[in-house]
């Protein structure tokens, strides 16, 4: 069973896509303004106009949810234990349909989860990649049991009213999380996302495995990027992965007073990162369908 995913295509262009995966619990437009700075740059017109992709994951903006029962093995406190990597091969397949055998890949979040499986099961496809505000770790055994209620939370009340609390302000939090224009604009998004969508990512997050070996595995030029107030995978966090990445190029990027969806707090940095890891993966192999 093959999940569907809709690909929004901020730009066509020549050679390899550079693919941004998106984080929980919105869908692809937290990248729009990294998007923009990607294409407005000055420096980025040295570099081929090459294609920025941002599919919705399962479950997320225009995206179908599976059903339980196209969602491989269900374990017995409900979570998808084979969801993750149904994920990465449907966003596989999406580059593949689209005549491409390589793919720039960018995660934040719930993305890093995708692209470290890709990792795991298609390092062919990976010709650079970017970690952003993720980590390797699996679920502890409380984390996991609270995005299993949450999941049945949503589902039950046909609400997204339990993931709201990615709105809440803390006083350490950076300038702009605190912002009313992040509140009012992640707000928005996910009151517009379904329930059951929500409710399948929990799931499928729930259920994904321990990924910390794969930094050592990756072999093409890499990114680490993260927000100093990112509550979850702030620097600390995030260095460790950079320093297990031995077998490659990697650059690392911390971003004061940004939280933890960097790629829209603090668009320019991110992009200038993600151009930088652009111009260092080789061109001329494989870059065209």
């Amino acid at each position: 069973m093959t999940l569907t995913i809709e690909n929004h295509i901020y730009r066509d262009g020549e050679g390899m896509p550079l693919v941004l995966v998106h984080g929980f619990p919105v869908d692809h437009r937290m990248w729009d303004r990294c998007a923009t700075a990607l294409m407005e740059t000055t420096d980025a017109q040295e570099l081929a106009q090459f294609p920025i992709w941002a599919p919705d994951m399962p479950g997320a903006g225009a995206s179908p949810t599976p059903k339980p029962q196209d969602s491989g093995r269900i374990a017995e406190d409900g979570a998808y234990p084979q969801a993750l990597d149904m994920v990465a091969d449907a966003y596989v397949e999406l580059l593949h349909a689209a005549g491409y055998r390589q793919a720039i890949w960018a995660g934040l979040s719930m993305g890093g989860y995708v692209v470290l499986d890709i990792q795991r099961r298609h390092p062919e496809a990976i010709a650079g990649v970017a970690l952003l505000d993720t980590k390797g770790d699996a679920d502890s055994a409380q984390a996991r049991a609270n995005r299993i209620r949450i999941a049945h939370e949503c589902v039950e009340r046909h609400t997204t009213e339990p993931v709201m609390f990615f709105t809440d302000v803390q006083p350490e939090d950076s300038s702009v999380k605190r912002s009313q224009a992040y509140i009012d604009q992640f707000g928005t998004w996910i009151r517009e996302q379904q329930p059951a969508g929500i409710a399948w990512r929990e799931l499928m997050a729930a259920g994904r495995p321990d990924l910390n070996d794969q930094f050592a595995r990756v072999e093409v030029p890499a990114a680490v990027i993260c927000g100093v107030d990112d509550p979850s995978s702030s620097p600390k966090v995030m260095r460790p992965i950079a320093d297990r990445m031995t077998g490659t190029d990697v650059m690392f990027t911390e971003i004061e007073d940004c939280g933890h969806f960097s790629a829209w707090e603090r668009p320019q940095i991110v992009a200038d990162a993600l151009l930088d890891l652009v111009a260092r993966v080789p061109r001329g192999v494989d870059e065209d369908r």
